[in-house]
């Protein structure tokens, strides 16, 4: 198991997984974003049957969902039963399912399971792991936990930014249907007791990336 764990929670948009994975690549750690588990399993319920969203509460998913992901920040891919879906699981389709199966309980419990076993797994020094509830839920024990946030404006920004100007509407879309869904299973927006918020809303990309590598040297340091 990795040495130091550096839980990384923020809103859709905040930035928290490309940051993340730059922190990590700086830093020559891991980095596990769980996000991507959360995709996959919903590209999973429209491709393979037995999987299908309404049958979620009664499936045995460490059995039946055969999911594995990248931890090298600079060779990261995601699969689902042997199938390369790190692309497709990033697509409009799963962005707007993502949060009808990320409410389902025993989703939930099963990804907790997932990421602590996963993270237990690493063999590097260090692990960035970043995503929703993961300060206060999935690992409150880390060595230190950061709540990355930033204005809605910009976050709907930069997610234009990535995804491209002409689908602005259904990034506005995608962002706040996010934000609302997520926000009736957990509050993403307030960190919990001991999380270090980072507002992030006047920072560039490399000064939020800074500022998280600094939070972690110190906290190291600390230790």
């Amino acid at each position: 198991m990795a040495d130091f764990v550096a839980a990384i929670d923020g809103p859709a948009g905040s930035g928290k997984s490309s940051v993340s994975k730059e922190v990590a690549r700086q830093l020559g750690w891991g980095y596990l974003d769980t996000g991507a588990a959360y995709r996959a399993l919903t590209w999973a319920t429209q491709n393979i049957k037995g999987l299908e969203l309404d049958q979620l509460p009664e499936v045995d998913l460490a059995s039946e969902f055969d999911y594995a992901i990248s931890i090298d920040p600079d060779r990261y891919w995601v699969r689902v039963s042997g199938i390369d879906v790190t692309l497709v699981i990033r697509s409009t389709k799963i962005a707007e399912a993502v949060s009808e199966v990320a409410r389902v309980p025993a989703v939930r419990t099963y990804m907790k399971q997932l990421t602590r076993a996963l993270v237990a797994e690493c063999p590097k020094q260090g692990i960035v792991v970043e995503g929703r509830d993961i300060t206060s839920v999935v690992l409150p024990d880390a060595n230190i936990r950061l709540l990355l946030t930033a204005s809605e404006e910009v976050r709907l920004k930069r997610r234009s930014a990535e995804v491209g100007a002409s689908h602005t509407d259904q990034v506005a879309k995608q962002v706040t249907h996010r934000d609302n869904a997520d926000s009736q299973v957990v509050d993403f927006m307030t960190p919990a007791e001991g999380v270090q918020l980072l507002d992030s809303t006047n920072l560039s990309f490399d000064q939020t990336v800074s500022a998280v590598v600094k939070a972690i040297e110190h906290a190291d340091f600390e230790d």
